[in-house]
């Protein structure tokens, strides 16, 4: 009399789980993994586990942990950079774009503070390991082009005067790229830095006092 035999399933696979469903998810899982604990201290066995499948099934989308990291630094860039076009698709002028810009990364950062944190953490990551600058670099090339493009439009609308274009663009990124460092942890602090770069380019940060 033959036993019959137990059923087994993968941890975390079902039969019917869409394989871009599984990408998504691992995707997901290891961005907040590398942002929390950074590459060297974050395993893909962690990641695999977190993510609900084997390590073996985490290697068959993704070959080494650094191809790994790549995909997750290539799918952040690219969503953020969606977001940030989407908000400025209908708005004039380089101040209402910056804006524009400011409060989508708020919101970003209040749906999913991992995708900031992500961000901070890979700038650590890169200090570290050198050679993953030509990995990432292309990513940070689209990014630093979309910077231009506001400083540029607002070049043309006449919003920023031509002479002082690098030093606006200098402003820009360094203000952008600091919300996805020590501001993204809390989202009370991400608002009012928020608020303070708005008030900075209105030039009301700092409050006139009258001479006595």
């Amino acid at each position: 009399m033959s036993r019959a035999k137990k059923s087994t399933s993968r941890l975390g696979r079902p039969p019917a789980t869409d394989s871009a469903d599984t990408r998504r998810t691992i995707l997901d899982v290891a961005r907040a993994a590398f942002a929390d604990r950074g590459f060297e201290v974050t395993t893909n066995r962690e990641i695999a586990t977190e993510a609900g499948i084997t390590p073996a099934a985490l290697y068959h989308y993704f070959p080494s942990k650094l191809d790994l990291f790549v995909a997750v630094h290539h799918d952040t860039q690219e969503r953020v950079l969606a977001r940030f076009n989407e908000a400025i698709s209908d708005v004039s002028g380089f101040v209402p774009r910056f804006e524009a810009i400011l409060d989508e990364s708020h919101r970003m950062n209040n749906e999913d503070p991992s995708l900031a944190r992500f961000l901070g953490s890979v700038r650590v990551d890169v200090a570290r390991h050198p050679e993953f600058e030509m990995a990432v670099q292309v990513d940070q090339a689209a990014m630093d082009a979309f910077f231009r493009s506001i400083v540029d439009h607002g070049v043309e609308t006449g919003d920023v005067d031509r002479s002082r274009r690098a030093l606006v663009l200098s402003f820009v990124a360094t203000t952008l790229t600091g919300l996805t460092t020590g501001q993204s942890a809390s989202d009370r602090q991400h608002a009012l830095a928020v608020e303070a770069i708005k008030a900075a380019v209105r030039g009301d940060l700092v409050a006139r006092l009258p001479h006595v």
